[in-house]
């Protein structure tokens, strides 16, 4: 395998489609990859500001991703839980595997394959990882009055637990700083674990991490195990054409939950296009439904949308927010077919008044080109917004044809 911001040649296929393995080499083709490479993720914790108020500084955890991987698999095992392998998952796993696409990656997730057969196992792995926090503390803090409520208010940004027929499965963030979460996710089953073939890869690492274990030589670049790649879309061969080609992809388009739609114009925003033979207007149109079956509110769709903005657009990438609005302002009013006419006007009004906000924030020349003022009604209808700006045409315009159409108004 690769490490991140390696390049990478050579690729092998076993007898599954699905599947490829990396083996190692010194010939400068293909290198180790050694997940304590993606420790350049800056450490974990909040300052007091980020947590209401508390006093308490709270430090950095120590240890490598490889080394807190290894105890909270050691944990889960001591208790009785069995762990049938550690992967990485997602954006991540596409970085590793080809670093040029220009997709990046969000969060570091790990995936702990284990049986959650009751409501005691669910329990069980968030009372292991809490108990694994205590271990990753730096040396020299003190734990006597650290309680585990202290360290998920600390270092836990969201927990959550799906458990359905199909679906059952937790998820621990660990929060950074930078934006760049790490992820434990435990998973029995899921009926789906990607949207596009993009993200549908993910590393097998249990050679990496067990590597300590069976051999007394630290790993090199010319000594080190192989480790084992596999697509969730089905074929490893293409779902990398289509990532190293900047390509959308996507099977059973209606299976994709509401999420799928932004990430759809994440994609569009990097440079990814859809696939000639993709029928476009279908596929946007089964996003955009998914999404407002999912956030119905309104109050709902700007939460999602602020928190989809900020993991993904933060930092250096804060200027592609505007981008990425108006790219979903446009596939919205041109897709949306499962929503009342003045729904739609507020969700459009809704993105819309983000997108202005995201262009404001990239500074003082882009602030000027904003003129505040009431825009210009025709006589007879009613408004069907109460955002009192337009952008000027030195800037992109937002698509505003949906204005025609009069307000719903309540009868008398």
């Amino acid at each position: 395998a690769c490490s991140p911001g390696r390049s990478c040649s050579g690729w092998g296929l076993l007898h599954s489609s699905r599947l490829a393995r990396f083996p190692g080499g010194s010939d400068g083709k293909t290198s180790a990859c050694d997940v304590e490479d993606l420790g350049l993720i800056p450490g974990l914790g909040r300052s007091p500001e980020e947590r209401n108020g508390n006093p308490l500084q709270y430090p950095c955890l120590g240890k490598s991703h490889r080394q807190r991987s290894l105890v909270v698999r050691s944990s889960l095992e001591e208790q009785g839980l069995q762990v049938h392998g550690v992967r990485l998952h997602g954006s991540a796993a596409s970085h590793v595997l080809d670093p040029e696409s220009g997709l990046g990656y969000k969060d570091l997730d790990l995936v702990f394959r284990v049986d959650l057969r009751s409501e005691a196992s669910f329990q069980l792995t968030k009372e292991v990882v809490l108990a694994c926090l205590l271990d990753f503390l730096p040396a020299g803090v003190s734990r006597a009055k650290i309680t585990p409520l202290t360290l998920k208010e600390a270092y836990v940004q969201k927990l959550v637990k799906v458990c359905t027929d199909t679906d059952r499965w937790s998820l621990i963030s660990l929060s950074n700083k930078s934006g760049k979460n790490v992820e434990l996710k435990f998973v029995d089953s899921v009926r789906r674990q990607f949207e596009f073939s993009v993200d549908s890869f993910q590393i097998l690492l249990d050679s990496l991490l067990l590597f300590g274990q069976c051999s007394p030589t630290p790993m090199s670049e010319a000594f080190h195990p192989s480790v084992t790649g596999e697509s969730l879309y089905g074929d490893f061969a293409e779902a990398l054409d289509h990532l190293r080609h900047r390509v959308i992809a996507t099977r059973s388009p209606e299976e994709i939950r509401g999420g799928g739609l932004l990430k759809y114009c994440h994609l569009l925003v990097r440079g990814f296009r859809p696939r000639p033979s993709t029928d476009v207007g279908a596929l946007q149109r089964y996003m955009c439904s998914r999404f407002f079956i999912d956030f119905p509110d309104l109050a709902e769709q700007r939460r999602t949308l602020e928190r989809y903005l900020e993991a993904h657009f933060s930092g250096a990438d804060a200027a592609r927010r505007y981008a990425c609005l108006v790219t979903l302002h446009r596939v919205v009013n041109e897709s949306t077919v499962c929503l009342m006419n003045h729904e739609r006007r507020q969700t459009l009004d809704l993105i819309a008044a983000l997108a202005l906000q995201a262009l404001a924030e990239q500074g003082p020349a882009a602030a000027a080109a904003l003129a505040w003022r009431c825009p210009v009604i025709p006589d007879g209808v009613v408004p069907a917004t109460t955002v009192s700006y337009y952008v000027t045409p030195v800037q992109p315009l937002l698509a505003r044809a949906h204005t025609s159409y009069p307000t719903w108004l309540p009868c008398n």
